[in-house]
């Protein structure tokens, strides 16, 4: 091997394929990257067989400045007119950071928890560079000498062979999930009155749209890149999940001291003129917050006085759609890293808002579900080449066969809810459309009326662990492997350490020496523990509607701070949805009773998959009910036979929504099922 300048080391390949077949080679390759589009200059960038992994526990923004035990820091290129990238971190740093930054409220629920980051460092890449050339470069060490060497001898043997064949997959429908279009309506409608009220000037509201994906992620990036061609294309493989990034945005882009950043704000139609979105008052407008935002967080790490607009309100092409986009650059301080310069810009403020934490905790209270690696940032950073990041936009986040998409857009004081959900979901047909994805979309319609206020207070805070409560009768705890299988799970969702097998044992002592009541078991950074408690007081409970955006989410909480705020003496809050949708009350699933059939809440992820109400459901018929599960809201709730409130410790009890008459025919239908509970 030669060497442009030790310790990295660059050789020519010869290549006649086309760069994305090129791609294919990665498939079936441990922890596959690849980056198309402007990345380095413009060109592709692959690699894979990493030479090191982040921790979970890691700092992933200081991270991002070491190397790997045994590599030596590399030389500075000296031919600017001829980078080298090398190798490096390359991954994505995933939008809940923000927490690791600002003092923030807990997230909406997370129908698919990913890490925080994932971050890989490779020693070596394939690039094809702006002028067509292909090149093996690598960050060289004596202990991976002879791996790298092997490396090149291989790429040199899959460059000048047959490339493999294109890859099989189905996707879609995408349809929105959570509370839907119409609950996006809402939030957005809401973010205006916040604008209004004078909490915050701009807010990045998103929604996420979901369904199920078979077979080779890689092809369907493939085929989404060749369609649209975008600025920022970005592959990221992992275990079992993947991100498929199509963004047209710059987050960050730093070479030795100079910073730049390109922050999109301002939409419209690809059918429609550019002109018309180039001189769009409200999009100009919105593109200067964001500009100005920019600009203040680069100061915060810049030489003063260095901190320069080079452009404003460029109109650029994306999949789909126009866009307004603006440059703004400045020269860091000289003792400034990369872990500041991040923490000092993240989250992209293209993606947040103005104030910046004043639209995070916007973000928080509104969105129905928790962004991962959206609105996050994907790219690498090179000791060679610098750091390069895009906004993570028009990106499809897989796991297991589920993927996902987020949209949304800019909220601004002359909004309009409409307009914005329509601009979210054009964005969304664009990339989907390259991708060859359907959108299984519902007609947008207007939430029925809530009597319920929107809540304030923070979410359960995750971080406190999850409680599981089990009724004991007799000395025996009741469906207690129900129970323990859904605490188990949720501890796998969540990536928590699960409870060992002896807690089947700890919980049947502990009922048995309570006889009769419930047990209380928690698990968190703590451990496990087993608690007892006395049975609830019998009686019916008022019902306090109030709206909480994507609801509590699938797991049982135990932080109860929020509930407990919410309730009173015979009183809980019925949480509903923003598109009107009754989800659950504060300790018990709602069920409600029309004519010969019980109704429940879907399990769609905004619920807690009650353990109760699947036992009342599953006994309904031997009182003539026949169960269902569908949405309902307060309006039909409030015209229902019967509302039932069931929890594990109480079994099927009356509900009486507040402000209304108590349903006829609840006490009979409760004592019923009760006795068979």
């Amino acid at each position: 091997m030669t060497r442009s300048g030790p310790p990295a080391i660059r050789e020519r390949l010869a290549c006649e394929a086309d760069p994305l077949t090129v791609v294919r080679w990665l498939r079936g390759e441990p922890r596959p990257v690849a980056l198309s589009g402007r990345w380095a200059g413009g060109g592709v960038v692959l690699s894979s067989h990493p030479l090191s992994l982040a921790a979970a526990g890691d700092d992933p923004f200081a991270l991002l400045q070491t190397l790997p035990t045994g590599l030596l820091a590399p030389m500075a290129t000296k031919t600017p007119v001829d980078p080298v990238v090398g190798g490096g971190w390359i991954g994505w740093l995933g939008f809940a950071l923000a927490h690791e930054i600002e003092e923030l409220p807990p997230p909406p629920p997370r129908p698919v928890p990913l890490p925080r980051f994932d971050l890989a460092f490779h020693d070596h890449v394939v690039r094809l560079d702006a002028d067509g050339r292909w090149w093996f470069e690598a960050l060289w060490s004596e202990e991976r000498d002879q791996v790298l060497r092997e490396r090149l001898a291989g790429w040199r043997e899959r460059l000048q062979s047959p490339p493999p064949p294109a890859g099989d997959f189905a996707a879609g429908p995408l349809g929105v999930t959570s509370s839907g279009a119409s609950g996006h309506l809402e939030a957005v409608a809401e973010t205006v009155a916040r604008i209004h009220a004078g909490e915050l000037s701009q807010a990045n509201i998103c929604l996420r749209l979901e369904g199920p994906i078979i077979g080779d992620a890689l092809e369907l990036w493939l085929r989404a890149v060749r369609a649209s061609s975008p600025a920022y294309a970005a592959f990221i493989g992992g275990d079992e999940r993947a991100l498929l990034s199509l963004s047209p945005e710059l987050f960050l882009r730093r070479e030795g001291r100079h910073v730049r950043t390109r922050p999109i704000k301002g939409t419209a139609s690809r059918d429609s003129d550019p002109a018309v979105l180039a001189g769009s008052v409200k999009d100009r407008a919105e593109n200067v917050m964001i500009v100005d935002l920019m600009r203040n967080d680069l100061g915060r790490v810049s030489d003063y006085g260095s901190v320069t607009v080079d452009a404003l309100w460029e109109v650029e092409p994306a999949a789909g759609v126009w866009h307004l986009v603006s440059t703004v650059s400045a020269r860091l301080r000289r003792e400034v890293g990369d872990a500041q310069l991040l923490r000092a810009t993240f989250p992209p403020g293209s993606v947040t808002g103005a104030p910046k934490v004043q639209a995070l905790r916007t973000i928080a209270e509104l969105e129905s579900t928790a962004r991962e690696a959206y609105c996050g940032a994907i790219g690498i950073r090179s000791p060679l080449a610098g750091l390069e990041l895009s906004v993570a936009i028009r990106t499809f986040e897989v796991a297991g066969e589920r993927i996902w998409l987020g949209a949304g857009g800019g909220i601004v004081a002359d909004s309009e809810p409409a307009a914005e959900v329509e601009e979210a979901l054009r964005k969304a047909r664009g990339v989907c459309e390259a991708a060859g994805i359907e959108l299984g979309l519902d007609p947008v319609a207007k939430p029925p009326p809530s009597a319920g206020s929107l809540v304030r207070l923070p979410r359960p805070d995750p971080s406190r662990g999850l409680l599981e409560t089990i009724l004991v009768r007799g000395g025996e705890p009741v469906r207690l492997a129900g129970h323990l299988a859904r605490l188990r799970s949720s501890c796998a969702v969540l990536g928590m350490a699960p409870p060992g097998a002896d807690l089947e044992a700890l919980a049947a002592a502990a009922a048995a020496e309570l006889h009769a009541g419930g047990l209380r078991v928690r698990v968190d950074g703590a451990g496990v523990r087993v608690a007892t408690r006395p049975a609830p007081p019998p009686g019916p409970v008022t019902l306090d509607p109030v709206v909480l955006p994507g609801g509590l989410g699938q797991h049982k909480w135990a932080d109860r701070e929020l509930i407990d705020a919410l309730s009173g003496p015979d009183r809980t809050p019925l949480i509903c949805d923003l598109d009107g949708s009754v989800l659950e009350a504060g300790y018990a699933a709602v069920l409600v009773v029309f004519g010969d059939t019980v109704v429940a809440p879907p399990e769609d992820g905004r619920v807690l998959p009650s353990i109760s109400a699947a036992h009342v459901l599953g006994t309904a018929h031997e009182i003539g009910l026949r169960p269902v599960r569908r949405r309902f809201t307060l309006a039909d709730a409030l015209a229902a036979d019967a509302v039932v409130l069931t929890s594990s410790l109480r079994g099927p009890h009356p509900g009486v929504i507040a402000g209304g008459p108590p349903a006829a025919g609840t006490a009979g239908v409760c004592e019923l099922l009760l006795q068979r509970f």
